[in-house]
Parts: structure tokens; sequence; C-alpha cells
């Protein structure tokens, strides 16, 4: 008879060839649990999902709350559903004036296209700017945006007019015209390893879109929800984009992203034609009444107010001779190593002796670290105690 294990190479679908294959028992706070019942501190959170940790109390109750009453029932947009009103309207009260509506959707990727959509209809134009580096999904249209022909090349042809320019770099900002329908564009890079703006790029760079008449699009599907320090990211830096897309720990663990705009804006996606974007699963109810329980939590225990002082301790616990530097913007995390060759023993290391950490899509000498925002300043300390071990050891395997 197979095996977990080899039933799931088998039968569920892989996109490569070095799965890790780990096999998880349960999940509690901060923690995974494999089938022998090891735990291991989760420093990725699902890539940012699990931002307050697993199985919170709130969040499972106000889950089973809603699974009494229903979950699907219509299309998005056509039942008023009442977790979806609740956690729009609460997400509302948090932000600037200038936000006053949600359009719900189901996967960061789907909110980026859906972005794109909106950019061309509501400014007539067909050009979409993006940044080198960058990674904003894997559907078709979200793929079009990504710089790297070694990932994109198989799935042409791929969207037309869209064109990059570099993070960073103040005087690429030209490249935007009276031509261009949106910029689309992460406030910190997440993929190329943390790559955060310098003093002032973001601003500049939305004062651009402001002459052209361009939308500025903010990638928040990652930043979103408190990992940076504030609730959003462009809250930290004083911008103010057109169009916001979240998504990740948005739904407190279940599958939910959105569109965050004006209702000016996003009644372009209303007529001519009617139903420009619609969405069997986008804005569940069972989504949105953990979205709800998880934002009222965070605001409940000023999850956020923390966020940068355990960024900071992770700085100052994670020094060591193969780290060249920790780049970090709250707690989305980057440690660049000094050697490539040290990566992979350090990451498998880690994983052994308990800590879950995970490898860059654009940066082969760092690995990432987003833990769960409530991680707690000791289990830090353990946290990065085990990381210190996992250096020691990739150390010494090359150095004797």
């Amino acid at each position: 008879m197979p095996n977990l294990r080899q039933l799931y190479l088998q039968h569920v679908g892989q996109t490569s060839d070095f799965s890790l294959a780990f096999e998880v028992e349960k999940a509690e706070g901060v923690f995974l649990y494999d089938t022998k019942g090891k735990k291991y501190f989760d420093l990725n959170s699902g890539i940012s999902v699990s931002s307050l940790g697993h199985g919170n109390p709130r969040i499972k109750a106000a889950i089973k709350d809603q699974l009494e009453k229903h979950l699907h029932t219509m299309v998005y947009g056509e039942h008023v559903q009442q977790s979806q009103v609740q956690f729009a309207t609460l997400l509302m009260q948090q932000l600037p004036d200038k936000y006053q509506s949600l359009y719900f959707l189901l996967t960061g990727s789907e909110a980026i296209e859906t972005a794109m959509k909106l950019a061309k209809k509501r400014t007539n134009r067909r050009q979409i700017i993006a940044a080198k580096d960058a990674y904003h999904g894997s559907t078709q249209g979200a793929e079009s945006l990504r710089s790297d022909e070694n990932y994109k090349r198989a799935f042409y042809p791929l969207l037309p007019a869209i064109d990059w320019i570099t993070f960073n770099k103040e005087e690429e900002l030209e490249l935007i015209t009276d031509q261009t329908a949106a910029v689309i564009i992460e406030a910190t890079q997440a993929e190329s390893g943390v790559n955060t703006a310098h003093n002032g790029y973001l601003q500049a760079l939305q004062n651009r879109c402001e002459q052209t008449g361009t939308l500025f699009i903010l990638d928040e599907i990652q930043t979103g929800f408190g990992r940076t320090g504030s609730l959003f990211a462009f809250q930290k830096y004083g911008l103010s984009p057109d169009v916001i897309c979240i998504g990740k720990a948005m739904g407190g663990g279940l599958p939910l992203s959105g569109l965050i705009a004006s209702q000016e804006c996003l009644s372009f996606l209303m007529k001519d034609p009617a139903l420009g974007h619609i969405t069997t699963f986008g804005g569940h109810p069972l989504s949105c009444a953990a979205a709800h329980a998880s934002l009222q939590y965070m605001l409940d225990h000023k999850i956020v107010d923390k966020v940068e002082e355990k960024s900071a301790l992770f700085n100052q616990l994670l020094q060591h001779n193969i780290v060249r530097e920790v780049r970090r913007d709250g707690l989305l995390m980057a440690v660049e190593l000094t050697k490539r060759k040290y990566l992979k023993h350090v990451v498998s290391k880690a994983h052994e002796l308990g800590a879950i950490i995970d490898y860059f899509l654009f940066n082969d000498k760092s690995f990432r670290l987003a833990p769960p925002l409530v991680i707690s300043f000791e289990e830090i300390k353990k946290a990065c105690h085990i990381l210190q071990q996992a250096f020691d050891y990739s150390f010494e395997k090359y150095n004797h």
C-alpha cells in the first residue's frame, strides 16, 4: 500500500521535480507539525499568508459561525452577503477617504489581471509598465509583467505592450508617458530578495503617473495586512495609489484577494461592457468571515505595533560570518549569504533542526523570512538559534 508521500507524488500535480514533500499533520501558533509529531518554526507563513499564525481561535470561530449560515450562494456581485459587507466596511474604515470600495477576487494573480483590465478600460491606453525582477503572479497577464525571459519564453505569445523600468532608478521614470495605461509595482520587491525602495523613489513614481494620467497600481499582495510595520505599505511610505492589489494574508488563511480603489475608478468595470470582470468564488463568504475576524483581531491586539521591533531583533540575532546582510521591510526579510553555495545547506539544515525557511525566485544567495506577525520575542530567539546552527554547519562544511 503506497504511503501518503508516494500518493502525493503520484496524484497531486507538481510544478518542480524537487518538491520538499513535507508532510504536515497539524499547525498551531507559529509551528507546523509533521506526521511524527516533530514541530517546526514556520518562518515563511505560507509565503506571508498566515500572518496571525495557525489556528487563531477568533478566526476559527468566525469560520464555524459562517459555516452554519451558508457557503457559496451566487457569483459575486449578485447577492448581498453579510460577511463580505462587514469585512469591506471594516477595511475601508482603516484607510483614507479616497478608498471607498473593495472589489473581491480569489487570488493575487486574479487581482493583478483585473487591475490590468481596469487600467486599459479607464485610460483607453494599452501600454503597461512593470519593474524588472518583479513577480506579480503566474497567470498569462501577470506572467507578461515578468522581465525574466527564462521563466516566460515557454508560454509565448503573452500580452503585448508590456515594458519595464528598473526599480529605484528615477531617471527611467521618463519612460512613463501619456501612452501608458498603468504602472504596476511592488512597494518592496519581494522575489528579488526584499529589494526596498530608496527614499523618495515611490513618491517620484507616483508624481510621474499623475503628470501623465497613468494609473498607479501598487501590488500589496505580500506587503499588506501588517507585514511591513503598517497596515499597508502605501501608508508607511506616504503614497496614494489609484489601485491597490491585496491578497495572501487578507483571508486569514483562506483564499481571498481584491482591489481597493475609489468607487469612480472601479465603476469602469460596470459598463461598456457590463460585467467587465466576473469571478465565481471572489469574496467567498467563508473567506470573508475569516478575513473580518483576522483584521479585527489584528486591530484589537495592535499586532502591527510590534512588527518593527521584532524585525530589529531578527536582524540583531542573525549576524554571522557567512551572512552578508539582512534586508528587511518589517517582517518581510531576506538573509543574504556571502557565497551562493551556502544557501541550500542552510535551508536544509534549518529544516532538519526544526525551522522552515525558503528560497526567492530571483535571488540565489538569500533565503526568505516572513514569520507570523504574532511570533513572540522568545520564539524569535529560539528560531534564530536554530538558524545560527545552520550557518555554523554550512560554514564548517565548506571551510574544513
